[in-house]
């Protein structure tokens, strides 16, 4: 008798919590999102039917008020759909919303504790400041040369897959996922690594590791994002990924390497080395020197907290600079008009420099430029952009309070692909940037104020040097019927399913390679 009880009080007791748990915003008068108990808007996400980007999604295009009241399982959020309220968040009153709300271990998990993604507050203002030297164009122009070297076996690469007269279909992700990792091993680790000729190296093994589509890896790349005392557990428990301390041994040996040898190279571990070892990056682009020495416990940047943001820099450079050539290549196939306009933009800006493919060059491809918001505003590299409510936020014109510690999450595909903010939002049309047919506060790909992505000049010339090449080198071939990608059910990042296939063939005579 006394133990069916409490098996009845436990029973009442749990539909009291759900009770509790799932009316939180309807008891704080938020519109909301009615919830499929228990994983409510990641049900989608565990069947695997649907990525955490596509499922925020589905909720943005069924909903209608301005912010909407969602559960990540138990966790309620909120979700933001106006475009300015967005924006204000993000840069306004970024006082009130200054942190991720993402997973933050500083006793277990050293890649949290250091990575300019995951810290708080001040800690967060102090990285971000001393880090923000590394991504000047001077210092991009001392690394150009790293880069076009990369593009270069790129095209080497699929000249030797086509013969002359040959039409072939590419996987055009897997091509420009292959440039994105050499490119990052080179210009951040200081690898020289061919993967188009290698293809069991050391940075692809950990690529490979990152991305695998794994269920675990659902669960922990949704976790870290969304459900962060989830990540905290696993870490506790011994559950760790691979690949962040496969990375960590790369930087060490590297870093152990330049400074027992006097090594100096320009890319992005001399400049973090430098700033280890005299706490601050030299405003000088001619200045690379790190003063190599033995490292110790009172230096200002810990090797730990270099690996940390170079997995960071990589995990989040890889896929948006693979998918940002891949998604515009693909596009260009279907728009001739757009695709001659591109490739004359490329040769006369060409022109304009002598013919040299110089940094400089890159600036002038103005329709390039174009041809590449366009497509970060069609696929945003990140579906979402995430923030936590650090103090309470009265929400403006309205009776509503966000309270602190609340999660804000923001659909940049919902935004992106809304007809109120980017008419005929299905359209790819670079001329829309120049004819202002659209809202310019929505649009957000490398996020907005503050906490904006650091690495944006970079992606974008690392991405237009890639397209340069193969539009100089290469016929994109139209597709006979047009189509639409559909999007993959994993990952954090936006990605294709099935892949990105274009058709190319060789020019008469090659340019620029």
């Amino acid at each position: 008798m006394i133990l069916l009880l409490l098996i009845i009080t436990a029973f009442a007791l749990a539909l009291l919590y759900i009770k509790w748990t799932y009316t939180y915003w309807q008891r704080k008068g938020f519109p909301y999102y009615a919830p499929k108990i228990p994983f409510a808007v990641l049900d989608g996400v565990r069947k695997r039917e649907v990525s955490l980007g596509m499922a925020v999604y589905d909720v943005y295009r069924t909903t209608k008020d301005k912010v909407v009241g969602i559960y990540l399982m138990t966790r309620p959020a909120l979700l933001v759909r106006d475009a300015q309220l967005a924006r204000d968040i993000l840069a306004k009153d970024f006082e009130s919303f200054h942190d991720r709300g993402i997973h933050v271990d500083d006793e277990k998990d050293p890649q949290s504790r250091g990575g300019i993604f995951f810290l708080k507050g001040q800690d967060w203002k102090n990285l971000r400041g001393k880090l923000a030297a590394s991504f000047t164009s001077g210092k991009l122009k001392g690394m150009f040369g790293i880069v076009e070297n990369v593009a270069d076996k790129m095209v080497n690469y699929l000249n030797e897959q086509l013969a002359e007269s040959d039409v072939k279909e590419f996987e055009m992700k897997h091509v420009m996922g292959t440039y994105a990792i050499d490119v990052i091993a080179s210009l951040f680790f200081g690898l020289e690594i061919n993967s188009f000729l290698e293809p069991n190296n050391e940075i692809l093994n950990v690529s490979r590791k990152v991305n695998e589509p794994t269920f675990g890896s659902v669960v922990r790349g949704t976790c870290q994002f969304l459900y962060p005392s989830l990540e905290k557990l696993f870490i506790r428990m011994g559950w760790r990924e691979e690949a962040p301390n496969m990375m960590r041994q790369i930087v060490k040996r590297t870093i152990k390497m330049r400074e027992e040898q006097n090594i100096s190279r320009k890319d992005m571990l001399q400049l973090l080395m430098q700033l280890r070892n005299k706490g601050e990056i030299s405003a000088d682009d001619n200045d690379w020197s790190a003063n190599a020495g033995n490292a110790d416990a009172s230096k200002p940047m810990s090797i730990e907290t270099i690996a940390s943001n170079l997995f960071l820099f990589y995990v989040a450079g890889f896929e948006t600079t693979a998918s940002g050539i891949s998604f515009t290549a693909f596009e260009l196939a279907q728009q001739p008009a757009a695709l001659e306009k591109v490739q004359r933009d490329v040769k006369q800006a060409l022109e304009k420099h002598g013919n040299k493919f110089t940094y400089e060059a890159i600036q002038d491809m103005k329709y390039l430029e174009l041809c590449l918001m366009e497509t970060t505003r069609k696929y945003p590299g990140l579906p979402i952009l995430n923030r936590q409510c650090t103090r309470d936020y009265p929400l403006p014109d309205s009776n509503l309070v966000i309270k602190a510690g609340t999660p804000i999450i923001i659909s940049l595909f919902g935004l992106h692909r809304d007809a109120n903010y980017f008419p005929d939002p299905m359209l790819w049309q670079p001329e829309r940037f120049v004819n202002q047919n659209y809202d310019p506060v929505a649009y957000m790909p490398f996020g907005a104020g503050p906490r904006h992505c650091i690495a944006q000049r970079w992606g974008k010339v690392i991405v237009k040097i890639a397209l340069a090449k193969l539009l100089l080198n290469f016929n994109i071939e139209m597709n006979p019927v047009r189509k639409e990608l559909e999007m993959a059910n994993f990952g954090v990042s936006l990605l294709a399913k099935g892949g990105i296939n274009v058709r190319l063939s060789k020019k008469k005579a090659t340019v620029g390679a």
